[in-house]
């Protein structure tokens, strides 16, 4: 298990590793959290700028001779 959580989060180059079941299990639990710790936000962040850019970006409005509806872009 220790390997395949090593592979998978790609934690150094396998010289150094822990030896003892417990420091297998611990190291494998900081090394999903320390991806965990940048990967979440970075998810969170990407759907918040995703969506904000995604929003149409004009409005209805009036024209005062004729009450035409137009779009105007408000996009800068």
């Amino acid at each position: 298990m220790w390997w395949g959580v090593a592979t998978l989060t790609t934690v150094g180059y396998g010289d150094v590793y822990p030896i003892t079941p417990l420091g297998k299990f611990i190291g494998a639990i900081m090394a999903i959290l320390g991806i965990g710790l940048f990967a979440l936000p970075a998810g969170i962040i990407a759907s918040g700028y995703q969506d904000y850019h995604s929003k149409e970006k004009t409005i209805h409005i009036n024209c005062p001779k004729c009450g035409t509806k137009i779009k105007k872009d408000i996009r800068q």
